[in-house]
């Protein structure tokens, strides 16, 4: 079976199960447009680098469909470990997209998040990039929210940390696991505190019935133990603020 048939194939069988937008991933152009035919309501093509050759083969189909664009910092040279150049390549991207008659809020870039184990001044690179990318180009960004702990232990402790960080600098949506209650808490409790959740309206509904645990800790502070494993970008984009599709 050819891969646009597989991937129409898997798009079916997924639509049937969740009532949600997907993300269309694949490295061949002829299997994202036979999955965009298919898919229900407004997916999310991810994703578009700014190579050339992605450019001009992904862009047309992001128009044409009138879709979401996953939008990648890095280009033929690879990833850049200066800000500065990362931005450059999103700013890149953006004018081509516009030049296509594309919207900016429909343009999510990732910045790319480095290990903070590896880079130190991984947190202050993304943080100074995110407000760029929104106030200088206004436009929607992710990121592999888990790529920040690699190769650290207690991995989840990092993540919930760095979680109201990202959002305050701008971050509207992320790769994340809505199954780890340590981070979905610390997405909620920034929503609250950047006043993206009106009147604390969704913390209360969620957490009305919350009582502490013996000895005083919370209900939900087992989420603070690390987990096996601990994951890279897998899961589920989860949002942030008004998510990934707010103007």
């Amino acid at each position: 079976e050819t891969e646009p048939g597989l991937l129409v194939q898997t798009l079916e069988i997924v639509q049937g199960l969740v009532d949600i937008p997907l993300a269309i991933d694949s490295s061949v152009t002829a299997a994202i447009e036979a999955g965009l035919k298919v898919a229900k309501g407004r997916p999310l093509v991810n994703s578009v680098t700014g190579e050339e050759e992605k450019l001009e083969a992904i862009l047309p189909l992001v128009k044409k469909y009138d879709v979401p664009v996953v939008a990648i910092s890095n280009d033929e040279t690879g990833i850049s470990m200066d800000p500065d150049v990362r931005f450059a390549v999103a700013k890149k991207i953006v004018e081509r997209a516009m030049d296509h008659g594309i919207k900016p809020h429909d343009i999510v870039v990732d910045p790319l998040v480095m290990p903070i184990g590896a880079l130190g001044d991984a947190g202050r690179q993304v943080f100074q990039l995110l407000y760029r990318l929104r106030n200088e180009l206004k436009v929607n960004t992710t990121c592999g929210l888990s790529n920040i702990s690699f190769g650290l232990p207690h991995r989840h402790g990092i993540n919930a940390g760095f979680i109201p960080m990202v959002i305050g600098a701008g971050m509207t949506s992320a790769i994340m696991n809505p199954c780890r209650p340590q981070e979905m808490e610390a997405v909620r409790a920034a929503n609250v505190l950047n006043g993206t959740d009106a009147n604390c309206t969704n913390w209360i509904m969620t957490y009305r019935d919350h009582k502490p645990a013996e000895g005083g800790a919370t209900a939900g502070a087992s989420a603070a133990a690390p987990a096996a494993g601990g994951g890279r970008r897998g899961g589920r984009a989860a949002r942030a603020g008004a998510g990934a599709a707010r103007e």
